[in-house]
């Protein structure tokens, strides 16, 4: 006899556990609809379009705005697609999946920004001397 017959035979029926033996648990983890996937794209095709018009279009005179600005509609593309695709939020796997993009994200701004530190000051002390300062060396 099955656990689930002789479960059913004293009139109780396991809440862990619905009819097809998935464990009825909720961990905060939402699976998308098509509605959810299909925001999800048209949000991202907009975030790809703006900022590629801008570019075409020559829209700032300057570049550094312009690539300001795109690199703003790039961190809100990232946020839509952590939400619609990748459905993260703060209630699912009890927190831990946030808590792990923000070490995450932590971790990468110390390395980029370390990174382009050292590249800088090696830049600015490793320049090649000019004719000049060449001729004065000891």
């Amino acid at each position: 006899m099955s656990a689930h017959t002789e479960n059913a035979g004293h009139g109780a029926h396991h809440p862990a556990h619905d009819d097809h033996g998935h464990h009825g648990h909720d961990d905060g983890a939402s699976h998308g609809s098509l509605k959810e996937y299909t925001i999800g794209f048209v949000l991202s095709v907009i975030l790809t379009a703006i900022p590629f018009w801008l570019v075409m279009g020559k829209v700032f005179d300057k570049s550094s705005t312009t690539a300001l600005v795109v690199l703003g509609f790039a961190a809100v593309q990232i946020v839509v697609h952590m939400i619609y695709f990748l459905h993260m939020n703060t209630r699912s796997e009890g927190g831990w999946s946030m808590l792990a993009l923000i070490f995450t994200l932590v971790l990468v701004v110390i390395t980029l920004s370390g990174s382009l530190w050292v590249m800088f000051h090696m830049n600015a002390n490793m320049m090649p001397m000019s004719v000049h300062e060449m001729k004065n060396m000891p």
